[in-house]
């Protein structure tokens, strides 16, 4: 596959953003019951009389929306071999009904493992953006990424 990504097709300073994703109120709800049943994620009622004045998805939930779009965008055509964690995520506004989301992944660092040389480590912010271009959530993590060329210096 030509466009498959490696380790070496991750460089420093690049910014790309994937996906559109339209978030429905049957979702949010779904996601709430079964997951996070705060009324606010699950009670159109009680939220309107919230502090966010309405109905607004899970943090877990926008961010497992996050990952699809991640997902979709460029993970499932790469050389991923995990993450080895998440170093901070941050809930910056809510996602709410009607909201289109898009990821934007900044890569922040990359370096080759030095045990493992098949594979480096990429550092990278994830921005979930809104239809308005407002960064609904911010997480930074890094993911260990197979090399096309185990021998050379990243």
């Amino acid at each position: 596959m030509a466009d498959f990504l490696h380790f070496e097709d991750f460089e420093v300073g690049s910014s790309t953003v994937y996906g559109e994703k339209l978030v429905t109120e049957a979702e949010i709800i779904a996601f709430g019951r079964e997951f996070d049943p705060q009324p606010i994620h699950v009670d159109p009622v009680a939220a309107a009389e919230s502090s966010f004045g309405g109905l607004i998805a899970s943090g877990l939930h926008s961010c497992s929306m996050m990952m699809r779009l991640m997902c979709d965008g460029y993970m499932l055509r790469s050389a991923s071999r995990g993450s080895p964690g998440v170093d901070e995520v941050r809930y910056l506004a809510p996602v709410r009904p009607g909201d289109v989301l898009r990821v934007r992944v900044t890569v922040l660092e990359t370096r080759r493992s030095a045990s493992r040389p098949e594979m480096g480590i990429v550092s990278a912010r994830h921005e979930l953006l809104n239809q308005r271009d407002e960064v609904v959530l911010l997480m930074t993590s890094k993911v260990m990424m197979g090399s096309r060329d185990a021998g050379a210096a990243a």
